[in-house]
This record gives structure tokens, C-alpha cells and sequence, in this order.
């Protein structure tokens, strides 16, 4: 390409007028970003994000286009990084990040969660400073890690799904995880009873998960499940409040820590219900189709 054609793609660049809403809308995405902390996982981008697709329809279509992909947490509920607590000395390591709720028309439930969230984080950084001034004491060189997070399970127009998990390893490692499944648009807690009729949905969800692990057993010898009777340790019911989330294809998700129902190399495993099963015992469809 000669020079003049150059000189000619660069003045048609620098031509190129800038829409007046841009000025407005980086201004609003910065100001949005810097009163609030960031958001958990991909929640930081969302936000600006959301507020970009608001104003700039008229923009760029192709723009629009792309980010109405994105999936957005939305003004009414978000879900943020409240506090983090963090120690590395030697082999003691500690990193947790405390989640909290936001926007929530239900001020009684955000507040309740969130006081969760931090005493739960606050008594598991307290067990580590406890048991490392103690190590410590003894002059032992111990090896203790905790790491402590979120994620956001799943994220739809109605159902928000926060997981919060908890990594600890000293001479072995153990993972637990806990759901909480918000109902966006009635501001509310789905628990897993609150879901049916009565307590026979414990029998129903509990004979659907023996027949997967079984299957999964027959299908793939590295997996093993305690369900033998034989075995002290063996799986029977699930818990009236077994933890659970419900999935973007509403559907039920039991799940089971570590160590829970199988061995620890199955690390936390889950079993997906299909809806079918559970409709004779079910208050609704809902939540649940």
C-alpha cells in the first residue's frame, strides 16, 4: 500500500465521528464502578456492562447485540466481595472472601445472609489464627491452609444460586460447599422442604440418587459410592435440609461434601433429579419444570 492510500485510511479514521451518548456512558460506568466494590467472578464486568446496554442502543447494533448476551446480575440482587481476610507465613495460608448481597427488596433476608456470610467467615479465620498460634507455640513447623470463596451457581431472571465453599488441608485436604437459592423476583429463600408437599420427597430424592450411584458405579469403575449396607458409612436418606441448588434448567441438584457419601479422591459430587421424578410429591412447578 503507498503512502497516499496510507495517509488517506488515516484521515478517514481520525474523521470518524464519536456518538455523544459515549462521553455519558463511560462516565456513568466508571462513576458506578468506583462507588461499589467489585463484583464476585465475572459480577465486575457485569455491572459496567449493564450499564453500557442500557444507553447504547442507538449506538452500535452490532454492540447491543453482544452485550444483550451477557448475563447480567441485575439492579435488583447483586453479589459482592464484602471483606477478604488473608495470611501467608511460611506453611500457614489462609484466603477467604466474604460474600455479600445486595439490592435486595428484602432488607430482613439480605441482612440475614449477609450476617451469615461474616460470621462464618470471621469464626473460620479465628480457628485458623487459634490453631496456628498453637502450632506455633509448640515450635512446630506445621502445615495448615484455608481457603474460603463463592461462586455464583447459577443466575437467571429468577433464581440466584450462591455456593460457599471452604478448602481446608493439614495432613489431608477436605472440601465443604453450602448453597443458598434466592428467589429474585418474590425476594425470597427457596429452602429444600419449601420445594414440596411433605417429608416423602426425602424417599423419592433419596431412591433417584441409589439408582445413579449404582449406574455410575456399573459405568466407570473409578467411581465408588457407599451405599453396601454392609458399610457403616453407607448412604440412605438425604437430609430433610440436604443441601441443593436449583440449576439454570430448573432442576433440582442434590449435593454432598467430601467424604459425604463417598470416598475423598470423588471430592464433593452432585446428582442432578430429573423433574419427572419429583412431580407426584411437588407443591408446584415454579421452580421446578
Amino acid at each position: 500500500m503507498d503512502n497516499n492510500k496510507m495517509e488517506q485510511l488515516k484521515k478517514k479514521y481520525k474523521d470518524i465521528p464519536i456518538p455523544l451518548q459515549l462521553d455519558g456512558v463511560v462516565e456513568q460506568a466508571l462513576r458506578k464502578k468506583n462507588n461499589k466494590r467489585p463484583l464476585a467472578l465475572w459480577g465486575a464486568g457485569v455491572a459496567a456492562a449493564a450499564v453500557i446496554f442500557t444507553t447504547s442502543l442507538n449506538i452500535s447494533p452490532a454492540l447491543a447485540k453482544s452485550l444483550s448476551d451477557v448475563p447480567v446480575v441485575g439492579d435488583l440482587v447483586e453479589v459482592l466481595t464484602f471483606k477478604e481476610y488473608h495470611v501467608s507465613e511460611g506453611n500457614y495460608e489462609v484466603d477467604i472472601q466474604v460474600p455479600k448481597v445486595d439490592n435486595m427488596e428484602n432488607t430482613s433476608l439480605q441482612e440475614s445472609l449477609n450476617n451469615k456470610y461474616l460470621e462464618e467467615s470471621q469464626q473460620l479465620y479465628e480457628k485458623f489464627m487459634s490453631e496456628m498460634g498453637a502450632q506455633k507455640a509448640f515450635g512446630e513447623d506445621g502445615h495448615l491452609k484455608i481457603e474460603s470463596g463463592y461462586e455464583i451457581k447459577t443466575e437467571t431472571n429468577q433464581i440466584l444460586s450462591i455456593g460457599r465453599y471452604v478448602e481446608e488441608t493439614m495432613a489431608s485436604s477436605a472440601t465443604t460447599i453450602h448453597y443458598d437459592t434466592i428467589d429474585k423476583q418474590n425476594q425470597l429463600l427457596i429452602t429444600l422442604p419449601s420445594l414440596f408437599k411433605d417429608n416423602s420427597y426425602i424417599e423419592v430424592i433419596s431412591e433417584n440418587i441409589k439408582q445413579q450411584m449404582r449406574q455410575q458405579m456399573e459405568e466407570d469403575e473409578s467411581k465408588v459410592y457407599w451405599i453396601e449396607p454392609s458399610d457403616p458409612d453407607a448412604f440412605t436418606t438425604i437430609k430433610e435440609n440436604q443441601n441443593f441448588y436449583i440449576n439454570a434448567d430448573n432442576q433440582l441438584v442434590i449435593s454432598f461434601n467430601e467424604y459425604e457419601v463417598a470416598p475423598g479422591y470423588m471430592g464433593a459430587v452432585e446428582f442432578i433429579i430429573p423433574t419427572e421424578e419429583l412431580q407426584g410429591v411437588l407443591v408446584s412447578n415454579e421452580y421446578l419444570k
